[in-house]
């Protein structure tokens, strides 16, 4: 079981909790102990004290840093708590989040700057350093996977971006006669009875998802809500916007841009959802849809009034509905 699977196997509500109090020289202890808690993917939850999920491997890891802390002449503590008052553990868990959705950003960014250089003719030397620099964003994705506790939303374009260069970098190597032919579009028939698997806490991306199918693919489709790694999909089940999933992040497409693709669905409503998920999911503005900031607040707002995803997916559905009413009638005749 890795680091990360470890902790999340345990109780959610369970943290623990590092208090510490540093000497005020040298400076570079203070700077040495904050790498050393980001590295670890540790949370601030107040000044001075940081929390990790309740795992054997978190609490192997607070008991090395509080011997650094003591060998540096300052004093630590380690112990196992629950939030009571103050702050909860989904504001806990945001905190968490939101950190590695800042490293998720911060990745994407180098990762979309390297796909703008690999345009056009790529020489043998260009190629041979855009491999390096790509294995150089997977160690990174890597060493972000293994701190992201709760599933934050920004590995899904992480993900993307990288298969897509992945892929990129694999056709502009290969002769043009071996080219692989373009897997196309699904049957809707073949999306039709199934159940649908995606991470839970959905937001965005898989609300409209989510939307999508039942609104235009299958009316009686069934959801699973699962950890965002290690589910196993049974038969008759199909992923989407989460690790592996058959729907997912495809290098600049979010999963609803993908799944309304290979789907099949063309319809010049849909197109313009389409824009509004993906500048809200990828947070590149490349479609730079005005009505991007109002519908991201009301699904902020859908998920901060409920935890329960089907709750969330009935509530953006209805959202998702009103969207399509008015990009319909813009198009429709008059």
């Amino acid at each position: 079981m890795s680091r990360q699977e470890s902790r999340t196997a345990t109780l959610a509500d369970r943290w623990l909790l590092l208090i510490h109090q540093l000497p005020a020289k040298p400076a570079y202890v203070r700077v040495k102990t904050w790498r050393r808690l980001q590295k670890l993917g540790a949370a601030a939850v107040k000044n001075a004290v940081y929390a990790l999920p309740a795992s054997d491997q978190s609490q192997e890891d607070f008991a090395w840093l509080v011997k650094e802390i003591a060998a540096a002449g300052g004093e630590a503590l380690i112990c196992e708590a629950r939030m009571v008052e103050g702050l909860t553990d989904a504001q806990v868990r945001a905190l968490f989040d939101a950190a590695r959705d800042s490293d998720y950003a911060a990745l994407a960014k180098e990762i979309r700057a390297l796909a703008g250089r690999l345009r056009g003719r790529l020489t043998a030397p260009r190629r041979a350093a855009a491999m390096a620099e790509l294995a150089r964003f997977k160690e990174r994705q890597a060493e972000i996977v293994a701190i992201d506790f709760f599933g934050a939303e920004g590995r899904q374009t992480v993900d993307g971006l990288i298969a897509g260069i992945d892929s990129e970098l694999e056709e502009k190597a290969m002769p043009q006669h071996r080219k692989q032919p373009d897997p196309g579009k699904a049957g809707i028939d073949d999306l039709r009875g199934r159940v649908w698997v995606t991470r839970h806490g959905v937001h965005v991306d898989r609300i409209a998802c989510a939307w999508l199918i039942r609104r235009f693919i299958d009316a009686g489709a069934g959801f699973k809500f699962v950890p965002p790694r290690g589910y196993v999909p049974k038969p008759g089940e199909l992923r989407f916007d989460m690790f592996s999933a058959e729907f997912t992040h495809e290098g600049e497409l979010c999963s609803f841009e993908v799944l309304l693709a290979r789907a099949g669905l063309e319809n010049p409503a849909l197109a313009e959802i389409a824009a509004i998920v993906h500048d809200i999911d990828l947070k590149d503005a490349k479609f730079g849809r005005e009505e991007a900031a109002g519908v991201k607040m009301l699904i902020t707002g859908i998920c901060a009034d409920t935890q329960i995803d089907e709750e969330r997916l009935a509530r953006g559905a209805a959202l998702f509905d009103d969207l399509y009413a008015v990009f319909g009638r813009k198009r429709a005749p008059r």
